[in-house]
């Protein structure tokens, strides 16, 4: 059996709670190895929803272990009212059920107050973040000066940490000309949620060898997209973190063996929150369309999403660098109804055909979509769990989809319930 890795391979927004809960089903260990509480998983089980943005999807079914790796920058805060949320659903967690990296950072107050205020800054040129802090709290871990969940057993070198800390992000606010931030004020809310934290607190690398060791299934779990990679996406409108499967091993604490399938979790069109180039964007009624019938608000904002084609060339591309080796299908129920679909198979670019999405903003701007036409179909394909209940048009299509990005549909979902879901392989069998 092999190890599961789950990432977006758009820009975030594709289904994946949905298909992950679907696999966590079957896993023994599920990891979140990325991201923040800027990211949203949405759950239905049985008729009840859950709203996840920092706790693994694995949480909510019992006997599951969730991990939050080191690869994650956590809201201490927010995730104690996470907790407290889904208990309130009757969901048990405990140290038990739920282990947090010992080495995972933290966001701080003055994290989302930095985020809001550069934002603001950047006035229209602002990149559309959700101002919960991840980007400040990412840049404090790679300056070296971030507070990690192991300091707050430390009470003194906690207080020495956050003294260094707001020497240098408070001479930033001050010459954006707002008020500074006390570290006591900081350390004080910090030791109020400690002793919540702290049980949590686990060697979590070691955990998940063990796990391996002993043969159990494993499914990292991704969030956001790839086109949001802070390397490999729309930069300088991207997260502050890596994506691709080779961060599922990192933000584990696990080596790259680990992984083994990659899915790619793929809207059948494209969405987008926030700020960027978007080449297939719709601002028309079939693009009020989508977002209507798709549902298009962020689970985490409430944000009206950006909707448009499916951009064959863009999943192309993060398949490649992503190292995804087959994709999850979602939302192919919201096109029923369209005469007409179409596919952005490339791009014009000054003239010239490219076939892939360029790092230059003032490239990516200039993107013009190249579309090949397919018909479309009346008939429903809603909770469709079998091919021989799919209309013969959105088969032609799904099968367009997979010579067009150059990977197989692994998985294929008609609706928001668990188990309208058809399965073409199983991804815990590995690639074969």
């Amino acid at each position: 059996m092999a190890n599961v890795a789950v990432i977006g391979s758009q820009w975030g927004d594709e289904g994946k709670g949905k298909i992950v809960d679907w696999l966590s089903s079957r896993a023994d260990v599920v990891v979140r190895f990325q991201g923040g509480h800027n990211a949203g998983h949405t759950l239905v089980i049985d008729g009840v929803t859950y709203k996840l943005h920092l706790l693994p999807s694995g949480i909510v079914r019992e006997g599951k272990l969730s991990i939050i790796g080191n690869g994650v920058v956590i809201d201490p805060w927010a995730l104690m009212k996470e907790i407290d949320s889904i208990r309130a659903q009757g969901v048990s967690v405990s140290p038990e059920s739920l282990m947090i990296a010992e080495n995972a950072p933290l966001i701080l107050p003055i994290h989302a107050a930095l985020d809001n205020a550069m934002e603001r800054a950047l006035g229209n040129q602002a990149i559309g973040t959700t101002g919960r802090g991840i980007g400040p709290a990412y840049e404090d871990k790679i300056a070296r000066r971030a507070i990690r969940v192991c300091d707050l057993e430390y009470p003194d070198i906690l207080r020495e940490k956050l003294t260094r800390m707001m020497i240098h992000h408070n001479a930033l606010l001050k010459g954006l000309g707002l008020e500074t931030m006390s570290a006591d004020d900081i350390y004080d809310q910090l030791m109020d949620v400690r002793d919540k934290i702290l049980p949590f607190r686990a060697v979590t690398w070691k955990m998940l060898d063990e796990a391996r060791l002993q043969g159990k299934k494993i499914l990292f779990e991704g969030a956001q997209g790839m086109m949001l990679d802070v390397d490999h996406g729309t930069y300088p409108y991207v997260t502050s973190s890596n994506m691709s499967s080779a961060q599922a091993a990192t933000g584990s604490g696990m080596g790259p063996d680990a992984v083994g399938f990659v899915l790619g979790i793929t809207k059948a069109y494209t969405t987008r929150v926030g700020s960027g180039p978007f080449p297939t964007e719709l601002e028309d009624e079939v693009g009020q369309c989508l977002g209507e019938k798709g549902k298009e608000f962020g689970t985490t904002t409430g944000r009206k999403r950006r909707c448009g084609w499916f951009d064959a060339a863009l999943v192309r591309q993060t398949i490649k660098v992503g190292g995804i080796h087959g994709i999850a299908l979602t939302k192919l129920d919201v096109l029923d109804g369209l005469k007409e679909i179409k596919i952005c198979t490339g791009y014009e670019l000054d003239g010239k055909l490219i076939d892939y999405i360029p790092a230059s903003q003032v490239q990516q701007a200039r993107l013009k979509p190249v579309y090949v036409t397919m018909e479309g179909w009346e008939e429903s394909s809603y909770g469709a769990r079998s091919w021989a209940e799919l209309p013969a048009a959105a088969i032609k299509y799904v099968k367009h989809v997979e010579e067009l990005i150059g990977a197989p549909v692994t998985l294929l979902s008609t609706s928001p319930e668990r188990d309208d879901t058809i399965l073409m392989r199983d991804p815990f069998l590995g690639k074969q």
